[in-house]
């Protein structure tokens, strides 16, 4: 199969970071470039495909991905910065990779899955903007206590790094490839 472009059926554009704006805004601008990019990485694949698993014995899938990041962006903004202490959508403590194992290609975990991923996009692109500074502080058991503006940043990291996979997986897949 010859490379090409991911196909973008459907998928939201993907927007340029601002190049000049204050520091919440560029920090939510290159966390929407991450979101984004990550939705476009997965565009126009079958629920089957979605979660097709990468080399064994990784249990890495995007399907598995999108409901890994719904559930660290929902975790980290909702559940510890805005105090919300809803349990996880997907981890368990008997199964810290629930969010993989239970990835299945079915349209319902496919919608359900974007569904969690966009409205925990959502909840942070409305709190942010809301909230007092960045200076806004959780406390993490294991880092002590982090800004808001370390979150963000956290979760920049995680999209991108997350990224990285997705092209790996996403070429296995169909041969397509992204930049």
């Amino acid at each position: 199969m010859t490379p090409e472009q991911f196909p973008d059926p459907g998928v939201r554009p993907r927007t340029e970071p601002p190049g000049q704006a204050g520091e919440r805004e560029t920090l939510l601008g290159f966390l929407r470039w991450q979101r984004e990019t990550f939705a476009w990485k997965c565009a126009g694949l079958s629920p089957e495909r979605l979660a097709s698993r990468s080399v064994a014995p990784s249990g890495l899938s995007l399907l598995g991905l999108v409901r890994h990041l719904a559930d660290v962006e929902r975790g980290w903004v909702r559940g510890r910065i805005a105090g919300d202490v809803s349990e996880p959508l997907y981890w368990r403590v008997d199964d810290n990779d629930a969010d993989f194992n239970e990835a299945v290609g079915t349209p319902e975990c496919v919608e359900q899955a974007w569904a969690a991923f966009w409205e925990a996009a959502a909840f942070t692109d409305r709190f942010v903007p809301a909230a007092p500074s960045l200076d806004v502080t959780c406390d993490d058991s294991r880092r002590g206590t982090l800004s808001l503006r370390w979150v963000l940043l956290h979760l920049i990291d995680e999209y991108a790094r997350h990224n990285g996979h997705a092209d790996l997986l996403r070429e296995r897949i169909d041969g397509a490839v992204g930049r």
